[in-house]
């Protein structure tokens, strides 16, 4: 099983790709399983390093558990083990989580990105206890925590960390959002849990932490994955310099976003949305309709997640040379 310490470079968030009709609420079979192989297939010839699927952006929501045997079947496939694969269980429950998971250990995956059951919020008894019942069902799966703290109304505290870091050792890293109290889960942890940054925010990771910051997840990696690569490589080289040139960059990029990104709520309720509206204005994938019914966004925040894509785009040939 994957550690800690093999968590590094650059791993890419892909969108589930969906059919033409998937904005439809009675369509089935929605998941493009061609553009699925060519995008996975793209992003690991384009450099990243390992590949993550069905969180938020790939809409683990809103695909069926039909469409998420094929898709996790077709990812697998296409990814080959060239690369680590993580995928995804997330669900409404403690019983559809492990349902997934045998799909994950079916497929051959390395490990999984697992947020909290999403219908009541948990306490930190019930987190804990969570996470240990999955790694005692699937030992062999790596678990990547993905520590949403308004999709899951939980707030990840120091606690939580300790006592997962202790009883759990198959939870080797965790998605992360903000440096926020990054100290004290990495004294916490004692170095066993790699808390990987937003491409976007690696450089605030790396100033309060630079020997753990190794590695970041980007979802912009669907609009091209150059910038998150290039970041991934200064990183390596611990080129400060480099890191900061690149955070300005991305910072640009997603300057029309920032009035939605600044308020949580806002920023929750079209979350997808914005997703996958980039991606298609970036040209790098074809993510097809977003799946209902998260399928409505008022104008004004189209059209600033259509600039982030033209702008990521532009960035996208920059770093490409």
């Amino acid at each position: 099983m994957l550690t800690a310490e093999d968590i590094t470079g650059v791993w890419a968030i892909i969108p589930t790709p969906a059919t033409p009709d998937a904005n439809h609420m009675g369509a089935k079979n929605t998941v493009d399983l061609d553009e699925t192989a060519r995008l996975v297939n793209a992003l690991i010839n384009d450099g990243v390093d390992a590949i993550i699927t069905t969180g938020t952006t790939g809409e683990c929501a809103t695909i069926t558990e039909t469409e998420f045997r094929t898709f996790a079947d077709c990812v697998a496939r296409s990814v080959g083990r060239r690369v680590p694969l993580f995928i995804g269980a997330t669900a409404l429950g403690g019983h559809a989580v492990v349902e997934r998971l045998g799909i994950v250990r079916e497929v051959g995956a390395d490990g999984t990105l697992l947020g909290l059951p999403m219908w009541e919020p948990c306490t930190t008894a019930m987190a804990v206890r969570y996470y240990r019942e999955v790694a005692e069902l699937f030992p062999q799966i790596a678990i990547m925590v993905y520590a949403n703290t308004g999709a899951f109304r939980f707030d990840f505290p120091v606690e939580f960390w300790e006592a997962v870091a202790t009883e759990v050792p198959n939870v080797i890293a965790s998605k992360q959002m903000h440096a926020h109290g990054l100290k004290e889960a990495i004294a916490a942890t004692n170095g066993r849990i790699n808390f990987l940054p937003i491409v976007s925010r690696v450089e605030a990771f790396y100033e309060v932490s630079p020997e753990t910051t190794i590695a970041s997840w980007s979802t912009q990696a669907g609009m091209g994955p150059a910038p998150a690569v290039a970041m991934a490589r200064a990183l390596r080289a611990r080129d400060e310099d480099r890191i900061k040139k690149i955070t300005k960059d991305l910072a640009w990029a997603g300057e029309s976003l920032r009035p939605i990104n600044s308020k949580p709520e806002l920023f929750a309720t079209y979350n997808i949305q914005i997703e996958k509206i980039r991606m298609d204005e970036a040209g790098y994938c074809r993510p097809g309709p977003i799946r209902p019914p998260y399928d409505v966004i008022p104008p004004e925040y189209e059209q600033a997640a259509r600039e982030c894509g033209r702008r990521w785009a532009e960035l996208q040939r920059r770093y490409s040379k």
